[in-house]
């Protein structure tokens, strides 16, 4: 009993091997990642399969919608994460306790603010994206669903950056798998049996993500031995929220930033047709998990950099940031290998259509290479934000998304256009996220080893 109470508790990182800590958490987080990502994944095949394209296409297209409304609990769970592993490393009880409470309390207050704006402009966003008439029903349909259910969601991701920031990646990943695996049993029973389309998956996705939230909930509440969830830490103080505003702000930014690019970018998408739109579903959804042990590791060098800095433990910090970005490099080189010699199996599982297959092939064969440094941007944004700077990781991804990537893709798309091809050249979109991906881990590299963030703690 006592080593599954370890094993699904909080996790001190100042403590032991740095790469077993960092081991130990990434990999139930990379697990989790693969599972969230099933949700939209499961979401994309039973359409796909069961609906059609233009049902695929639809699903694609209100994705960038979503990700711009779910900026502000980016914000809060980047805050969250990085004051309660603080916190928790300079085992200070009180100030864990108050800020985990401000964290609830605001995102219950965010999750209203997004539920009605989300529900009220999806429509007219997707207007705004020139998303195609055979679509944008379908689309408006699943976003409303996923707006109006949009707590369940929230305070998951929310909560489950409170356990991750206490080292506890174990218990998010179980509560999630649960969660996943009811998606996918709602997903078949209302778009097949109940023949509910679109509608269906995103009933599915949010009842799914609400049962992850009361279960996360639950858990934060028995762990009376490290904090303590009362009435009187609910209430939000001012210290801690401003605090979580300072560190959360520029993750969010960050995310909205990146959001509004996605919908720059789903726009000039858009102006290729359906069949380019369905196929760029298939490259998001693939994507997704090859990128997942970046944001995996990256996390958890966050945790581990903000327990090891609350604790004044630099050195242990440095160490863990060589070790575990090597790491990270060698898993996504394996995954991408992987991806190169089955892609296109893969592929066939979200549809049958054999032009998809190969545009989205050819995407993925591009993208490839960035996976691997994509990595050690991660990593070192990871270490950065864990110590309280999460400034300059914004203003390297504002560079990488706004200054480079998004301009350079309609750049060369209207370099590229031609008579015979007059919208350009599709494939030159992943080429600019390419060449942005190189220049910003460049950048990355620069900063971390000027290391102002060494002196960003909040203890």
């Amino acid at each position: 009993m006592d080593r599954i109470k370890r094993l699904f508790g909080a996790v001190d990182m100042t403590v032991g091997n740095p790469v077993h800590q960092i081991v130990r958490f990434a990999v139930p987080m990379l697990i989790g990642n693969i599972a969230q990502q099933l949700y939209n994944t499961v979401d994309s095949i039973i359409v796909g399969q069961f609906v059609g394209d233009d049902a695929l296409s639809a699903v694609g297209s209100a994705a960038p919608v979503l990700n711009l409304m779910f900026v502000l609990f980016v914000g809060i769970a980047t805050g969250a994460s990085i004051m309660v592993s603080q916190y928790y490393g300079a085992k200070m009880r009180e100030e864990l306790s108050g800020s985990i409470g401000s964290c609830i309390t605001l995102t219950v207050i965010a999750s209203l603010i997004v539920m009605v704006v989300g529900a009220l402009g999806a429509r007219p966003l997707l207007h705004l994206l020139n998303t195609p008439d055979e679509i944008i029903d379908w689309a408006s349909a699943y976003l409303i669903i996923i707006f109006i259910g949009i707590a369940g969601s929230a305070l998951y991701n929310i909560l489950g950056g409170i356990l991750r920031g206490l080292g506890d990646s174990l218990s998010a990943l179980l509560y999630l798998i649960i969660a996943t695996l009811l998606n996918v049993a709602l997903d078949y029973v209302f778009v097949v049996y109940f023949d509910m389309a679109v509608a269906g998956v995103a009933l599915a996705t949010i009842i799914a993500q609400a049962v992850s939230a009361v279960l996360t909930f639950l858990k934060l509440m028995r762990m009376k031995d490290v904090f303590d969830l009362k009435k009187k830490y609910l209430k939000p103080e001012r210290f801690y929220s401003r605090s979580l505003i300072r560190l959360g702000l520029p993750s969010g930014l960050t995310q909205g930033v990146f959001s509004m690019s996605l919908v720059l970018t789903q726009a000039l998408t858009n102006s290729f047709g359906s069949t380019y739109i369905a196929a760029n579903v298939i490259v998001q959804r693939i994507d997704g998990f090859a990128i997942l042990p970046a944001f995996s590791f990256g996390t958890a060098m966050t945790t581990f950099a903000g327990q090891n800095i609350g604790a004044g433990k630099l050195d242990r910090v440095e160490e863990g940031v060589k070790k575990g970005t090597l790491l990270a490099v060698s898993v996504s080189t394996v995954i991408s290998a992987i991806i190169i010699l089955f892609g296109k199996s893969l592929m066939k599982i979200f549809t049958k259509t054999e032009d998809l297959i190969d545009i989205s092939y050819t995407v993925m064969s591009i993208l490839l290479v960035g996976y691997i440094i994509f990595e050690v941007t991660q990593c070192l944004s990871g270490v950065m934000r864990g110590a309280g700077d999460t400034v300059t990781p914004m203003w390297i991804s504002i560079t990488q998304t706004i200054g480079i990537s998004t301009p350079l893709a309609y750049l060369l798309v209207h370099l590229t256009k031609t008579p015979e091809n007059p919208t350009g050249n599709f494939f030159m979109i992943c080429t600019s996220v390419l060449i942005s991906w190189f220049i910003a881990a460049g950048i990355t590299v620069i900063m971390y080893k000027r290391g102002k963030w060494k002196n960003k703690r909040l203890t």
